[in-house]
């Protein structure tokens, strides 16, 4: 007769179900391949190719000149070079504050031009114009 607190012992199975880990792995894949783009300062544009290093300063301030020749600091847009002079004047008291133009590949040098002139007006001294790397 069976003992009545006896129990059966029932084999241990040691074995790790790796499906869910690699599912939680695809979905984080996933969701850095979405959020990579947009953590990406400014606005959407074609930048121009060229042969060119990486801007190593972390945090710049980005001013994006569109196509249609619109002015944007980071993803507000601006309505004159008065308010971009007004907007990035709050920017001037960090002397190691990088500033990165960022222009379509299709604007007239003259819009870029005038936009720099006002960032050399209010003294950045670093500025960067980020570019795409040339594909070979």
């Amino acid at each position: 007769m069976l003992h009545p607190r006896r129990r059966s012992r029932a084999h241990l199975n040691a074995d790790i179900n790796v499906t869910s880990l690699v599912d939680v792995a695809f979905v984080l894949l996933i969701i850095f391949m979405i959020t990579a783009p947009i953590l990406q300062g400014g606005i959407e544009l074609q930048l121009p190719e060229a042969d060119a290093q990486p801007l190593t300063k972390s945090d710049p301030v980005t001013v994006s000149v569109a196509k249609d020749g619109s002015v944007f600091v980071d993803k507000t847009a601006i309505a004159s070079m008065e308010e971009l002079e007004l907007v990035l004047s709050a920017f001037t008291g960090d002397a190691d504050k990088q500033v990165n133009v960022r222009a379509d590949q299709g604007v007239p040098y003259g819009r870029v031009a005038v936009v720099l002139g006002v960032l050399m007006k209010l003294g950045f001294d670093d500025v960067g114009l980020p570019v795409e790397p040339k594909m070979r």
